[in-house]
């Protein structure tokens, strides 16, 4: 398997952000950035890592009982097997977790953040969806309550599969650091949420230690000039 993940070029502008709890919105301006096609596969987790979480195991099934925390460390060694330089430093203890900081300057692999993720799934659109549901997404209505193969159904306007549904995926963000501290956002919807959770706006929020069965990610890169 090649060590690079297939990914697009993703270019700049302004994207909305909305909190619907607290009823707010604010504006996030981006440069250029790199996105990968889809979600991380069970079988790139495995070559990076030599771990097999999660309980899906049909071929090209997104990873997934994959925590926040995991998902940095399959950055990291992505980036060393592939050359570049970790975009994450990681150690000592924050409220008794590993302590994580981004090196913004390094060209390696690393979580989108919240408002890339959102860039990138909009596709130029302000539609709540890039296209019908049921031909962009795996989720209740379609996918048998299981698990489904990336890339199996139409990507957006950019070359992204399943930006929403199959899967949530971690982002780099702290949720809400005042009433929920240390937790991080997750964003796209699931294969066994119902249609309102696969939305380009949902946000959901968990721990950094917390494994699910409908929870994977994918991974960015920061353009260097």
């Amino acid at each position: 398997m090649n060590d690079a993940p297939e990914m697009r070029q993703i270019p700049g502008g302004t994207v909305t952000m909305t909190d619907r709890r607290r009823e707010t919105s604010w504006s996030v301006d981006l440069g250029t950035y790199e996105l990968a096609a889809t979600v991380v596969t069970r079988e790139r987790y495995a070559e990076a890592t030599g771990e097999w979480p999660g309980s899906a195991t049909v071929a090209g099934s997104p990873v997934e009982g994959v925590s926040w925390l995991d998902a940095v460390r399959f950055c990291n060694a992505c980036s060393v097997r592939s050359g570049l330089r970790p975009a994450y430093r990681v150690g000592g203890e924050r409220d008794g977790l590993p302590d994580v900081e981004w090196d913004e300057t390094a060209d390696g692999y690393r979580l989108p953040t919240e408002a890339e993720w959102e860039h990138a799934a909009r596709a130029g659109t302000v539609a709540a969806r890039y296209g019908p549901l049921d031909d962009i997404a795996w989720y209740r209505g379609n996918s048998g309550e299981h698990i489904h193969p990336v890339a199996g159904r139409k990507p957006n306007a950019w070359g992204l599969y399943d930006m929403l549904g199959n899967v949530w995926e971690w982002c780099w963000d702290a949720f809400d650091a005042v009433d929920h501290p240390g937790y991080r956002v997750l964003r796209g919807g699931g294969w066994f949420d119902e249609h309102w959770s696969c939305r380009a706006s949902v946000r959901r929020r968990s721990h950094p230690d917390f494994r699910i069965d409908d929870v994977g990610f994918r991974i960015a890169r920061s353009v260097t000039r």
